[in-house]
């Protein structure tokens, strides 16, 4: 109804407090991908049909009275998806970035996680990455040496059976993970399948013998940064 009225996807959006795809969600994945959503949408529509304000601000505080974030299984709120965020030097100099992806991304590949690589790869940086699975499908041993050389080795155990694992190739000891892995061989492993930066990472995990093959990853959190001089 609100397109009726003139508005865009993305001032829809806005409204709501998410980014675009959540609208376009609503239409390819059915009414219930926007449940959490129909009060507030509800709200608005009202307000807009009786002839009240139409600015986005205005609307976006109205909607946000009624919408609330989802809960988890064990009844916490669930965490906000976030894009890749980036950060630079006073000069305008790339420096740094992160990412991560959940299970429903990296179904389609993590393409999130895909600026990150590139631009670390062309900014000559390197990358690091943590890594969420079954804890019986590692096939080292948590925190050892062989698993993740001079990487800070302190594995998060999850209360569903799954573990999480550092990975940054550092050869100078316990703390100086900060060496990573070089952006450009990672950013070429990638290309080589597809663009698919969880298959690359997970087939990795799979020929160093870290992961069972066949095992599923289910969160990725990619990190880059430019080396100090």
């Amino acid at each position: 109804m609100l397109i009726g009225e003139g508005f865009t996807k993305k001032q829809i959006a806005d409204i709501l407090g998410r980014n675009s795809a959540i609208v376009s969600h609503f239409y390819s994945r059915g009414p219930k991908a926007g449940n959490v959503y129909v009060q507030g949408l509800r709200a608005v529509v009202q307000e807009v049909q009786g002839g009240g304000p139409r600015d986005v601000d205005t609307l976006k505080n109205l909607a946000s009275q009624y919408i609330k974030r989802r809960k988890t299984k064990t009844g916490r709120e669930a965490r906000v998806r976030k894009k890749a965020v980036e950060q630079s030097a006073p000069d305008g100099t790339w420096t740094s970035a992160i990412a991560r992806a959940g299970k429903q991304h990296i179904s389609s590949g993590a393409a999130r996680l895909s600026p990150v690589l590139e631009s670390a790869a062309q900014n000559g940086g390197k990358i690091a990455f943590t890594v969420r699975a079954s804890k019986g499908r590692f096939l080292m041993n948590s925190g050892s040496r062989d698993d993740s050389p001079g990487v800070h080795r302190n594995v998060v155990q999850r209360g569903d059976g799954t573990e999480e694992r550092s990975y940054g190739n550092s050869k100078h000891g316990p703390g100086t993970w900060s060496s990573g892995f070089d952006a450009q061989e990672w950013h070429q492993r990638v290309t080589e399948h597809g663009g698919d930066v969880a298959s690359a990472i997970t087939d990795w995990m799979v020929e160093t013998g870290r992961i069972a093959e066949g095992a599923k990853i289910t969160n990725i959190e990619l990190r880059a940064w430019k080396p100090q001089d």
